[in-house]
């Protein structure tokens, strides 16, 4: 009688356990449904096939940094920055991540290391890792709902295929994400970065935002994005996100021939003596 009970509780547990996994992957599904609904729609974003934006980048008092990113399907970014007269390039083509650092005395174009290679391969998901995101092999965690800012919030923990965590803060009524924190490693450290998402626009149907200010967990010092444009399916070609071969090197001058010598010069006539 006993074991008939014990076996008809755990039964329940089970069934109970069962059926709270279920009403969480449906939470976790209905809220991501409702934030593509809400950027505008599934068909709407998986029209665009290339995308352009114009953006100036503040990094500190008297420094900005006027910038274009291109994003292109299936999986190609690239990255322009202009600071004091020198342009930086950050790039993928789908396979390899390569760069153009002026700054730091480099005009080749230079493979990234695997660490900056996921942030790369991030950016050039234009649809955002939420799209999708099973086909994609990410892991989406609902971790209930948070203030920010005294605004409700859905907390959405996002554990990437590379092994990146990203969470995700929807505003409980727009559900347009207005808060993002990254866990990454870069060079063998494992860093925390924080974004504030905000300004959205309507651009060809699709909300975009136009502000989004950046920094490292816990830093006061903020990155302040603001973007001017945004431009739908422009044409954008392959090559752009190639990596370049190196430049040749300068031809050498041609080497100066060896001064011939003179022929000896013939002693002039004597005089004819008297």
């Amino acid at each position: 009688m006993r074991s008939a009970l014990v076996r008809k509780l755990s039964f329940t547990i089970i069934a109970a356990l069962s059926l709270l996994a279920t009403v969480s992957a449906q939470s976790v599904d209905d809220i991501i449904a409702k934030n593509i609904q809400a950027r505008g729609g599934a068909d709407k974003l998986k029209s665009v096939q290339a995308m352009k934006t114009t953006a100036t980048m503040s990094m500190g008092p008297g420094m900005e940094a006027p910038g274009v990113v291109y994003v292109k399907r299936p999986n190609m970014a690239r990255l322009e920055f202009t600071v004091q007269g020198l342009t930086a390039v950050q790039a993928y083509d789908g396979k390899t991540a390569w760069a153009i650092m002026p700054f730091m005395g480099k005009k080749d174009a230079e493979a990234m290391s695997a660490d900056e290679t996921k942030e790369m391969q991030e950016m050039g998901d234009i649809d955002g890792p939420l799209v999708d995101y099973k086909s994609k092999g990410n892991q989406v965690e609902l971790l209930g709902k948070e203030k920010i800012e005294g605004t409700d919030a859905y907390k959405l923990k996002v554990t990437l295929k590379n092994g990146d965590v990203q969470t995700f803060y929807l505003d409980g009524d727009s559900f347009l994400e207005i808060k993002e924190e990254t866990k990454r490693t870069v060079r063998g450290t494992e860093q925390e970065f924080e974004s504030s998402i905000g300004d959205y626009k309507e651009v060809n149907g699709i909300m975009v935002p136009f502000a989004i200010e950046s920094s490292a967990k816990g830093h006061p010092e903020k990155q302040k994005i603001t973007i001017t444009k945004v431009e739908m399916n422009v044409p954008v070609d392959d090559s752009m996100f190639k990596m370049p071969p190196p430049a040749p090197a300068p031809a050498a001058p041609p080497k100066a021939e060896p001064a011939k010598p003179e022929p000896p010069k013939a002693n002039p006539p004597s005089p004819p003596s008297n």
